[in-house]
């Protein structure tokens, strides 16, 4: 069973000319004034949901950015690949191929 949202009616006012927009695309779609304005709503609050993170990640990244793969472990990247060459050969070991 899902749950049915919850609506709450709003007073919005608009011009005449908004209305004829909402109402020639509403009917293009085959969809009512009301639901047009949420789909438009939601859509336009994603869109800002989504600017904000974007905003967020660029101020983390200007803060602390990406490192080069090396901190006080090591050089990440160097590793990586070392571990990934082992790896291919104990492969190619096991199915009696020469190292590529």
């Amino acid at each position: 069973m899902t749950a049915v949202a919850v609506r709450t009616q709003t007073l919005v006012q608009l011009n005449d000319d908004l209305i004829e927009l909402l109402d020639a695309r509403a009917a293009s779609r085959g969809i009512s004034r009301s639901r047009l304005i949420r789909d438009l709503l939601e859509a336009a609050l994603a869109d800002d949901r989504r600017a904000e993170i974007s905003r967020r990640m660029i101020e983390g990244y200007s803060r602390d950015p990406q490192s080069d793969g090396r901190d006080a472990w090591g050089d990440l990247n160097a590793w990586t690949d070392e571990n990934t060459r082992a790896n291919f050969a104990a492969l190619d070991a096991e199915e009696g191929r020469e190292r590529w």
